[in-house]
C-alpha cells in the first residue's frame, strides 16, 4: 500500500516513522521539487515530497507542479494527501486544522495541465477533493482526538506576496474561508493523472485586515511548528483506515473529458 505525501511550509518530514530512502525521479515535465523520501509505517508505504524543496527555496508561483504530480504517479501513487499552512478569513483560529471540501482558483501564469497541446481534456473539478480520501482523513483525526473543522473552502492565490485587506475582504464575500497560494494547479493536476487528492490545511495566522497585527512569514513557520503534533498524530492513524480500493470517481477521472478530433 502506498501513499503520497506532499509538505508544504512547516512540514518537511515526517518523523518517528520508518526511513527507506530517496527516490529521484525524472518526469516528462522536468524535475520535481525534491527527491522523493520513502518511509514505512504500519504496513503502509510512504513516498513525502517537499513542495517547496528541502532549503523552501522554491516560492509558490515557480513550483514545478506538474513535475511534482508527475513523480507521484511515476511512483505508482494513487492517493496523495497535501499539506498546507493557510490565513484563516472566517471562522477559524491560528493552530486549526481544516479539511476544505471546495477551492477558488485565483492563480494566473502556471503550468496548470498535462493536456495544452494536442490532445486535450476538460476535467470535472465540481468537487475538487477526493471524498474517500477526505472521510479517510476525518476518521484518522477524530481516531486521533485532533479537533478538525470538516469543510470550508481554500482559495489559492498567486504568491509569493500576502494578500491586501481588500483582496481578503472580497474573498470573503465569494465564499472563501482559508486562503494560500499551493492549492492551484497541484489540486487538477492530481486529478488528470487519475490520484485521489485531499487537502489538510492549518490555519497559522489570521488574514490581512481581519486584524490589526503585521503578517509575517516568522507567524507562519512558528504556527506550523507547533502543529506538528496534531498533524504527526492524524498521519500515523492513516493505516488503520486506508484501503486499496478506489470507489471514488478520482480513478477515472479522464473518461469522457476528451474533446480532441
Amino acid at each position: 500500500m502506498k501513499i503520497g505525501i506532499m509538505g508544504g511550509s512547516g512540514l518537511y518530514e515526517i518523523e518517528g516513522f520508518n526511513f527507506i530512502g530517496e527516490e529521484k525521479v525524472l518526469t516528462d515535465w522536468g524535475e520535481p521539487s525534491d527527491t522523493y523520501r520513502h518511509f514505512t509505517f504500519g504496513g503502509v508505504d510512504f513516498y513525502f515530497l517537499n513542495r517547496h524543496g528541502r532549503k523552501h527555496d522554491m516560492p509558490p508561483h515557480s513550483v514545478n507542479y506538474r513535475a511534482n504530480i508527475a513523480g507521484f504517479k511515476k511512483l505508482g501513487i494513487e492517493r496523495m494527501l497535501a499539506f498546507t499552512a493557510v490565513g484563516g478569513i472566517k471562522g477559524v483560529k491560528p493552530g486549526d486544522v481544516v479539511i476544505p471540501d471546495n477551492a477558488i482558483d485565483h492563480t494566473s501564469g502556471r503550468a496548470h495541465t498535462f493536456y495544452d497541446r494536442g490532445l486535450i481534456h476538460h476535467i470535472d473539478f465540481t468537487a475538487p477533493f477526493c471524498p474517500e480520501l477526505r472521510a479517510m482523513l476525518n476518521s484518522c483525526a477524530g481516531a486521533a482526538s485532533v479537533p478538525v473543522k470538516d469543510g470550508g473552502t481554500y482559495i489559492c492565490t498567486n504568491g509569493p506576496r500576502l494578500e491586501t485587506a481588500a483582496e481578503i475582504r472580497y474573498f470573503d464575500i465569494i465564499g472563501a474561508d482559508i486562503v494560500g497560494m499551493t492549492l492551484f494547479p497541484e489540486a487538477p493536476l492530481a486529478r488528470e493523472m487519475e490520484i485521489c487528492y485531499a487537502n489538510t490545511s492549518v490555519i497559522t495566522n489570521y488574514a490581512a485586515g481581519t486584524t490589526e497585527n503585521k503578517l509575517t512569514t516568522d507567524e507562519v513557520v512558528e504556527t506550523m511548528k507547533g502543529s506538528m503534533d496534531k498533524i504527526r498524530s492524524i498521519v500515523t492513524k492513516l493505516p488503520e483506515y486506508y484501503s486499496v480500493d478506489r470507489e471514488c470517481a478520482c480513478q477515472d477521472a479522464l473518461a469522457g473529458t476528451k474533446i480532441s478530433k
